[in-house]
């Protein structure tokens, strides 16, 4: 082997040694800085939800609910969704904790946090996600949202983690997907009925504040 090749095989070795340094610290921070919050809920839903829609309004109001009920709120910490579950929250007096992720094409956090966690890492992040929250309520949105939603499914599913609430919010949105899985998923044996079970849908703020309270005690 000559010299060159040698000299990139070991400059990308120490690359990927670094990086786990990256990974690990990124742990590190997350650990440290979320492991006094009380009980919380992850509230997680699209990043391009404009301030005027009526779904910002009631993300605005379920997490000023869950705040005046002791409940820390944990959302991605950026625009749409994330910041309107992060503005309920701190102007209901709670912890409203942001888990920012540094992505090229997307806004900067929200202003409305006094928790702030950043991260590279998307797989960090969505252990900090599942580690300290109580409940999960998925509101409408994109992809992300989806990859967070079956990440917490897939960890209940298999009781690598202890079940939780994963609440869906809005019929209108998510109904479609539980008939697909019934139809496409149950009816194949990929999973079993009662497996659906494991979200349940619901419709106003005030109907989840009130699931997860009988479901999560302080």
């Amino acid at each position: 082997m000559n010299i060159s090749k040698q000299y990139l095989i070991d400059s990308l070795s120490m690359q990927e040694s670094w990086r786990l340094f990256k990974i690990m610290a990124e742990f590190v921070d997350g650990f440290d800085t979320l492991s006094e919050i009380e009980p919380a809920v992850s509230i997680f839903g699209s990043a391009r939800v404009p301030r005027e829609d009526p779904l910002y309004a009631e993300t605005e109001a379920l997490a000023a609910e869950l705040a005046r009920a002791g409940y820390a709120v944990i959302s991605g910490g950026g625009p749409g969704i994330m910041e309107a579950a992060n503005k309920g929250a701190l102007e209901a007096g709670g912890t409203s904790v942001g888990l920012h992720i540094h992505l090229p094409l997307e806004q900067e956090a929200n202003e409305y946090q006094n928790v702030h966690c950043a991260f590279k890492y998307f797989f960090v992040r969505k252990v900090m996600f599942v580690k300290y929250a109580m409940a999960y309520v998925v509101m409408p949105g994109g992809a992300g949202t989806l990859d967070e939603l079956f990440e917490a499914f897939v960890l209940t599913q298999t009781k690598r983690i202890k079940p939780f609430p994963i609440i869906l919010y809005k019929s209108e949105f998510w109904s479609g997907l539980k008939e697909w899985m019934a139809k496409s998923m149950v009816a194949r044996g990929f999973i079993r009925e009662e497996e659906l079970d494991l979200a349940v849908i619901l419709d106003t703020p005030e109907e989840v504040v009130a699931y997860i309270k009988k479901h999560v005690i302080l």
